[in-house]
């Protein structure tokens, strides 16, 4: 099975059938697979060959649905990117993966020139063309890009299928990471890779054709993505919202559409518990997911008493291997702060530096072993052999997250944190979630974040950022806690109370805004004294 049979089924199968719900508009899976038809005639037209890339930098919508199953139908390869991308990272996006397509609702003239662009499909409001429509070129620096405009291919295109060309461990996509730590990654996805990990997470999250699944999460974000990929793949209908910043529309359409399935972050569960849930019919969910980032403990808990009748999956995924590890809902209670065991089909371990083994209760990297383990990184193969190492089976690749675990005697995993956010404090090691988790306890708490700041004499000093209902909450009433639920070194120096926390594109707390790393000077800068007060970092 290929990732473009998702959609071709249940086209075959239930074509009169609701996929996509958007914008008051509904889709069925015909109408969908035809425009992914005529847009995969469009692209091989002009000139996009099998493993070209085709960047997709569209809002959540049916252009989106198209563009991304159309470049597959092509042979090609689709590189999600989120539409609030900046210029410059666009740019960078563009060369780093020599996409040859890029559908966009960019004006033309906004449209970075590369070396290796040869159509761009603009999927904007139609404009008056005077004679430039799809037929049209435009020149660029680097040579000749044809201009198509996506109405106008919808009009003229075939309807069939293009004939396949692609086998399962052909590249499907290229899913760039946030590159809060560095510049981003393409994770290269074969088809067998995204294939098997749809199939194990419909597997344990019971979906059938009967299911609504609610997606308010960017398709440049593979949570948001495989939602799409998924409902398709099982045949049931995708409600598509534009993000978690109005919750209470989204509690509207739950209850509207009937929606069975909600895959949320903890920034969205915190807003709803403020809410008054009763004032809306939300007896049609039946589960609840959370990713991206850890579920806290009370947040957990505090769902399930919000969301009786629906089950709460707490889970653990990276780009890199999609999803890793799920927590079956009736172990919530007894485990709360677990994001669970393997997903079907797959094994994690945890290892210690020098690659030993190690047993219930000791903390260590995950490594992850399974069909979902990504090709590796586009164009980078240092970076790519660091994550992806050898396995006991010839040509098999192990995915080593990078991030810390401990598991319990019964084979439960618990996130400890990443390698890269430990702060180190007087010559201890502080895992931020341990400190975040005491903080999210503290009632009124609606978001909660730790970071290291640089300081002279502790090496790092810890700061607190805290969001939370206005005038619930002090810097002297949250470190009093802290002091209460803390051993010393891992008590916050600072606190500051805040009414939100920045989000990147993931809806994940943004930890590289709340604390900016200093460039490197250019050159060595001219020392001058200042007082120690204006040496401390915000």
């Amino acid at each position: 099975m290929l990732v473009h049979d998702f959609l071709a089924a249940s086209a075959r199968n239930r074509p009169a059938k609701a996929g996509l719900v958007c914008g008051g508009q509904r889709f069925t899976y015909a109408y969908l697979e035809v425009q992914a038809n005529r847009l995969a005639w469009a692209l091989l037209a002009r000139g996009v060959q099998r493993g070209d890339r085709v960047l997709v930098h569209l809002p959540n919508g049916p252009a989106a649905a198209a563009a991304i199953f159309g470049a597959l139908k092509a042979g090609a390869v689709f590189v999600p990117v989120n539409p609030g991308v900046k210029a410059d990272k666009l740019n960078f996006i563009l060369n780093d993966c020599r996409a040859t397509a890029l559908l966009t609702e960019l004006d033309d003239a906004c449209v970075p020139q590369t070396p290796w662009l040869r159509v761009v499909v603009n999927c904007g409001p139609e404009k008056d063309s005077k004679g430039q429509g799809e037929q049209s070129t435009r020149e660029h620096a680097n040579g000749n890009v044809a201009l198509l405009n996506f109405a106008e291919v919808q009009t003229q295109g075939r309807d069939e299928c293009p004939p396949p060309v692609n086998h399962e461990e052909d590249l499907a996509c290229l899913i760039y990471t946030s590159g809060s730590t560095g510049r981003p990654k393409g994770v290269m996805s074969e088809h067998r890779n995204v294939v098997f990990a749809a199939g194990s997470i419909i597997h344990y999250l019971e979906n059938t054709e009967d299911d609504v699944v609610l997606n308010a999460l960017p398709f440049s974000f593979d949570y948001g993505l495989y939602q799409m990929l998924m409902t398709f793949r099982f045949g049931g209908t995708l409600v598509l919202e534009k993000s978690f910043s109005f919750p209470s529309m989204i509690l509207r359409r739950i209850a509207e559409e009937r929606v069975t399935g909600l895959p949320g972050v903890p920034t969205l569960f915190s807003l709803l518990f403020g809410m008054d849930l009763g004032a809306y019919d939300l007896s049609s969910l039946r589960y609840l997911t959370n990713t991206a980032a850890a579920l806290p403990p009370t947040h957990a808990l505090e769902l399930r008493r919000k969301f009786p009748h629906a089950r709460l999956y707490s889970m653990y995924g990276l780009t890199e291997t999609k999803r890793a590890l799920y927590l079956p809902p009736d172990e919530l209670e007894r485990r709360p702060g677990s994001v669970g065991i393997p997903i079907p089909g797959t094994e994690a371990w945890i290892e210690d530096d020098h690659g030993q083994l190690l047993g219930a209760g000791q903390v260590g990297e995950l490594v992850i072993r399974g069909p979902h383990v990504m090709r590796g990184y586009w164009g980078d193969p240092q970076a790519s052999a660091r994550r992806f190492r050898p396995g006991p089976i010839a040509g098999e690749r192990l995915c080593y997250t990078g991030d810390l675990f401990r598991r319990d005697a019964e084979g439960f995993f618990y996130f400890v944190g990443r390698t890269d956010d430990i702060i180190k404090s007087r010559g201890e090691k502080v895992a931020p979630k341990e400190v975040e988790e005491v903080l999210y306890k503290i009632p009124g708490v609606v978001e909660a974040a730790v970071v290291g700041v640089p300081d002279a004499i502790l090496g790092q000093r810890l700061k607190a950022f805290v969001a939370c209902r206005v005038g619930e909450l002090s810097s002297l009433k949250v470190l009093a806690h802290c002091r209460a639920h803390l051993e010393e070194f891992m008590v916050p120096k600072e606190v500051e109370i805040r009414e939100s926390l920045p989000k990147n594109a993931s809806g994940k707390i943004d930890k590289l805004a709340l604390n900016p790393k200093t460039p490197e000077p250019a050159v060595a800068p001219v020392r001058k004294t200042v007082p120690l007060a204006e040496c401390i970092l915000p």
